[in-house]
């Protein structure tokens, strides 16, 4: 998936004030851009403010604040986890602590000294922040039964009794690991069996078990290697499908199904350290547009001990094993099996003693089929959760185990974002939905036996929810609006009884005077109402001309217009608002949250649909008296830079300049999944392939534009701005690069983030 940002980082605070809320209600009144419904967003000015920089926007400590970080919750649902630093200075060692959700006491699990002998304080995320380097993954387990955590270094697995506080290694000492030098014995991906006798891991491309008795390991799979990933993803699976891992245990801890992955008709792209004098090379495996996937098979191994017995996916190789789970009797999995043309997804049960399949329910597409998480089986062994797309939006189905719909749980125009648990003694599900906005996400519980729905977060704003199984009885709220940083709390299932956890209140922003975020409606090319937002200089004169600085990201899953912190962008967006220019974002066709229909204008023209609405928006803007009309500027990231190509290509009489970030410039050179589930083959539609990449129409530039690449970048490959390089250089046109060597995708780390926004900022300032 193309990333709205060069990063992603954590934040929270507090919640607006009540005189702060009338102020919000007063601009959403009088504001004059408050169409179809305006809502402002905004925090009390103090008496004196200063200026934000670059410097400090994208120093430390983070104006965005940090959240609590390796929340997990115990097997039983009762209590609570967390790192927690053991002292105020930063860079201090952390500390494991519980919360007791009953009684809302908590107690440090782990001290500092205990844990750092064992998770030494980690290096960060990668870089590239792609494939699976988009999740950070858990340094520890709960162990089912309560009384021991799994904790997790880079090469070592430890038992820790919480009892004794006391570690066990379970992995065997360096000198008697598996051919040592020779593979990466890097351990991934570990997980405790539901029995919590055994624990996996991937080491070496094959799975592995370790015993938690007596520590002695055993390799469940042989031959695997760099091109044969046995319990493994590769890099386009996690990427674009979001599937997480590549193995599963069943429920009664006597098997483990897992993907293996054969690489070998995958192509190996190049990617060059270009400061390293040697030109050393790291060689990925990446699908290109048209080219060939990996080999993918399904198969079933005992944890005692045997030979692999391969599921039956059909004949037609040439698919996506998108998702797998195990039905609660441990003899069946559950499979969705994705056509590569991704508009037919077909749930299937196997039955794994003799591998055969059973056709259970099929989707079907006219454009394409967008993948969930939203399966759940219950324990009567009788039904099962689904969701649809089928009617224009995301909907909660139930279904009997021979696929049967029984009942739909929810309907409406908005979607459902996630499941987010179940309560199966109650007969309640919640989810997190759009019901109340397309800008907001909001908790939501509703009974399977039927009936209506009942919103059960309050605060206007985004909520990300990380609820206890198995009972559903509490969860983790994670709240933000367009000008709090988020916060984390507690809640009862019901939504009372909050109790604090991360209130991550940050009071140095109040020291910038941030202007109000304006939420209004814009429409787009054909009418349809597009949400759009607007942050005005300081000290707005309405008899005044200003320039504007368009923000976009404008691609699939992609949503700028929200009512939810953004800590990559907003305080630069603040900073520029500071040095004179309205600031005006608006969500086109083709992006997420409005459902099925609203995505779909875009299939197999990338580009275009999108532009018109930006251009309907610019149009918006241009109508305002105090809209300088012919100093417009245009930026974005990813996708968001890919349009910033394509507009000042295509429409380079509307935007004087541009700042594209990591751009695809040409279709071509994505991989496949991602770029043909809108696109289709290449081989089947060369012209809108053509006609939607920016390289087609680098002679229609005619504004001032900059562009900036990580030469690293595993995702967004390099190569897409060399090669929009040398068409400029045929096309006798002139543009800014800055390149900054062996960043990835996001190019987030502080000195060339600074580097960056410094440059960008003088840019505008310099052409618009």
């Amino acid at each position: 998936m193309l990333g709205s940002s060069p990063a992603s980082w954590l934040w929270t605070h507090k919640r607006l004030r009540g005189a702060f809320l009338f102020l919000t209600w007063v601009i959403s009144i009088l504001g004059p851009f408050a169409l179809g419904g305006a809502r402002a967003q905004s925090r009390p000015a103090p008496a004196a403010s200063k200026p934000l920089t670059v410097e400090r926007i994208y120093g430390e400590p983070s104006l965005s604040g940090s959240l609590t970080q390796g929340l997990e919750w115990s097997v039983d649902g009762k209590r609570l986890s967390y790192f927690n630093p053991a002292g105020e200075v930063p860079g201090a060692p952390s500390e494991i602590w519980v919360l007791d959700v009953a009684t809302g006491a908590r107690r440090v699990l782990v001290p500092a000294d205990k844990l750092a002998t064992i998770l030494p304080p980690g290096k960060g995320a990668q870089e590239q922040q792609t494939g699976l380097g988009r999740r950070r993954l858990p340094r520890y387990f709960w162990a089912p039964g309560g009384d021991a955590l799994l904790l997790v270094s880079s090469r070592d697995l430890y038992w820790f009794d919480l009892k004794t506080q006391t570690p066990r290694r379970l992995t065997a000492a360096p000198s008697a690991r598996p051919s040592p030098g020779a593979q990466d014995l890097t351990i991934k991906d570990p997980k405790i069996s539901p029995d919590g006798r055994w624990v996996s891991f991937v080491r070496s491309h094959d799975l592995w078990i370790v015993s938690v008795a007596a520590g002695e390991e055993r390799q469940l799979t042989h031959g695997g290697r760099e091109e044969l990933l046995h319990g493994e993803l590769d890099w386009v699976y996690p990427e674009e499908l979001d599937i997480i891992t590549a193995y599963w245990w069943s429920p009664d801890s006597s098997r483990i199904a897992f993907l293996e992955m054969d690489e070998r008709p995958v192509t190996k792209y190049p990617l060059v350290n270009f400061l390293s004098y040697t030109g050393e090379t790291e060689r990925m495996r990446y699908p290109k547009a048209g080219d060939a996937n990996p080999i993918v098979r399904l198969g079933v191994v005992p944890v005692a001990g045997g030979d692999v017995r391969w599921m039956d996916l059909g004949r037609d190789t040439n698919i996506y094993v998108a998702r797998v789970a195990w039905l609660r009797d441990s003899k069946r999995l559950a499979i969705e099996r994705l056509h590569r043309p991704q508009n037919k997804l077909e749930l299937l049960f196997l039955d794994t003693a003799e591998g055969q399949a059973q056709v259970v329910l099929t989707e079907q597409d006219k454009y394409w089929i967008n993948v969930h998480d939203q399966l759940y089986f219950f324990a009567d062994g009788r039904r099962f959760l689904w969701s649809s797309e089928r009617d224009g939006f995301r909907h909660l189905y139930l279904y009997d185990l021979d696929g049967k719909l029984l009942k739909q749980l929810t309907a409406g125009a908005w979607e459902v974002t996630s499941l987010a648990g179940v309560d199966e003694r109650e007969g309640t599900v919640y989810f997190v939905a759009t019901e109340k906005s397309p800008l907001e996400r909001h908790l939501y519980r509703v009974s399977t036996a039927g009936g209506s729905f009942r919103r059960i977060s309050r605060e206007e704003g985004t909520h990300s929810v990380k609820m206890s199984s198995p009972d559903a009885l509490h969860y983790v709220d994670t709240y933000s609006n367009a000008m709090t940083p988020e916060r984390q709390d507690l809640y009862r299932a019901d939504g009372t009884g909050r109790v604090v956890i991360n209130e991550n209140r940050v009071a140095e922003l109040d020291s910038y005077a941030l202007q109000p975020v304006e939420f209004f409606t814009v429409r787009g090319a054909d009418g349809t109402p597009l949400y759009a937002h607007m942050i005005k200089p300081p000290g707005f004169d309405a008899s005044r001309k200003y320039p504007v600085l368009v923000h976009l990201y404008g691609g699939p899953h992609g949503q700028v217009v929200r009512n939810a912190w953004d800590s990559t962008t907003f305080l630069w967006h603040q900073l520029m608002a500071q040095k004179g220019y309205i600031v005006f974002s608006l969500d086109n066709r083709g992006m997420t949250a409005r459902g099925h229909g609203f995505e779909t204008p875009i299939y197999h023209r990338m580009g275009q649909v999108e532009l018109a609405d930006q251009l309907a928006g610019v149009a918006y803007l241009q109508s305002l008296p105090y809209v300088e009309g012919s100093r417009i500027g245009i930026w974005g990231w990813s996708y968001g830079g890919y349009m910033t190509c394509y507009a000042m290509l295509r429409a380079g009489e509307s935007f004087k300049a541009g700042f594209a970030g990591a751009p695809v410039t040409d279709w071509r050179q994505y991989d496949t999944i991602y770029t043909e589930r809108y696109m289709g083959l290449p081989q089947e539609n060369e012209e809108g392939y053509r006609e939607s990449s920016p390289v087609t129409h680098a002679a229609g530039l005619k504004g001032k534009l900059l562009i900036a690449h990580g030469t690293g970048d595993d995702n967004v490959h390099f190569a897409n701005t060399v090669e929009l390089a040398e068409r400029f250089i045929r096309a006798g046109r002139y543009v800014e690069f800055q390149i900054y060597p062996g960043r990835g995708h996001p190019i987030s780390d502080p000195p060339a983030r600074i580097h960056l926004f410094r440059r960008a900022t003088q840019f505008f300032l310099d052409n618009l």
